[in-house]
């Protein structure tokens, strides 16, 4: 697994109130959610960078407000969605 480091200022910790871990468990989730809704993760491979199990995403998705369905109306009226 690779580390990324994130450099934040003291008072950013402060304002949010959370921990280091407890930030860094929020922005690995929300990259993996930024990176389903864009396309370019599977809702597998998000849970993973979130890491949660996949019925965990879904259920950090619904709580974030995001549309589980990937299909768009073209999609739909097409029959690939």
């Amino acid at each position: 697994m690779a580390t990324i480091t994130l450099d934040l200022p003291a008072e950013t910790l402060a304002a949010l109130r959370r921990s280091p871990h407890e930030l860094a468990k929020d922005v690995r989730l929300g990259a993996a959610i930024y990176w389903y809704t864009r396309g370019e993760l599977s809702q597998e491979r998000a849970a993973e960078v979130a890491g949660l199990d996949r019925t965990e995403f879904l259920r950090a998705c619904g709580r974030a407000g995001v549309n589980l369905f990937q299909s768009d109306a073209e999609d739909l009226a097409d029959g690939h969605g």
